[in-house]
């Protein structure tokens, strides 16, 4: 018998975003579109100077043409729908629409963890067995490297977007957050969550866990080797090929790691400030991590400001 209090699917989701705090929500929305261009600019250029300059066709700029695909996907998956929460106040969402909004943020997260694991690995390789590295990052390597990311990150949101959406949800169906985030959704469920649980917990295993010792391994032995150059030009130099993807790394991983791992606060009186915060966190993680990257490898690599210097003077050439 179907209970009396279940919501149908038809009816979808209403997302209450900063509605409690209708203060911050003009600020917020101007904040967040400004961010949202520099991410589509910033990393759109990246993905142009890899496609156009010769220079660039190595593993390395390849991945990174794939991880600035991957946070304008990221991004666009959840910004236009944060701005319009920002708009209208207790912003409905279709069932349908919250299913895939919901699979684009967890593949497009999953598919990141894996991704920066494999370039943590070309960095690896290049400067621990750098007479190796045309061998072993050849492009019948790093291509299906880069498409097992994609693919793995695809298959895990298929699986727990499918586990979340198959189950009844009560209520008003009112999701507390900007987007359908999953643990948020799951809130809402009237049934027992239990394998959902087990298998995000597996997931997290898989896709965060794994990914962080393998990079931190990857870091342990590049560290090593750059100690063993003699010359302090010689390290300078090694370390500037692996720096920007490690501050990648560390902004990534740091971002989850406070938003999962802080403590919560068991005082009532709190509640809303630490809701807003998670919120905001969520926000930070979603939008400056993305809007980042570009800034970090355009400032921190020589070649891609190379590159792009070269792209602009062309552009102005032609004009």
């Amino acid at each position: 018998m179907v209970r009396s209090n279940e919501t149908s699917p038809m009816m979808g989701f209403i997302l209450l975003g900063l509605s409690a705090h209708p203060k911050l929500e003009k600020t917020f929305f101007v904040l967040i579109l400004l961010m949202y261009l520099v991410i589509l600019l910033g990393n759109g250029v990246l993905i142009l100077v890899t496609l156009l300059d010769s220079h660039l066709h190595t593993p390395m700029y390849f991945f990174l043409g794939n991880l600035s695909f991957l946070d304008i996907c990221y991004t666009t998956s959840s910004v236009p729908l944060i701005l319009d929460s920002f708009l209208i106040p207790r912003k409905s969402i279709s069932f349908s629409g919250c299913a895939v909004q919901m699979f684009l943020s967890f593949a497009m997260g999953a598919t990141e963890c894996v991704l920066l694991s494999m370039m943590a690995f070309d960095r690896y390789v290049a400067i621990c067995n750098p007479l190796r590295y045309p061998v072993v990052m050849s492009k019948a390597v790093y291509v299906p490297m880069a498409a097992g990311s994609w693919a793995a990150g695809i298959i895990t949101a298929t699986v727990q977007t499918s586990l979340a959406m198959r189950l009844p949800f009560c209520g008003d169906n009112v999701i507390n957050h900007f987007t359908c985030e999953i643990l948020a959704v799951l809130k809402l469920a009237c049934a027992d969550i239990s394998i959902n649980v087990i298998s995000m917990v597996v997931a997290n295993v898989i896709f965060l866990g794994v990914p962080v010792l393998f990079i931190s391994f990857s870091y342990v032995f590049i560290l090593a080797t750059i100690l063993r150059i003699p010359s302090a030009e010689g390290r300078k130099k090694a370390f500037s090929t692996c720096s920007a993807h490690l501050t990648v790394v560390i902004v990534f991983y740091g971002t989850i790691l406070f938003m999962y791992g802080k403590p919560k606060s068991k005082d009532p009186l709190g509640a809303d400030k630490q809701d807003l915060a998670d919120k905001l966190i969520s926000l930070f993680y979603g939008v400056v991590t993305p809007m980042l990257n570009p800034i970090i490898y355009s400032l921190r690599n020589k070649d891609v400001k190379a590159a792009v210097r070269n792209l602009v003077s062309q552009k102005h050439f032609t004009q």
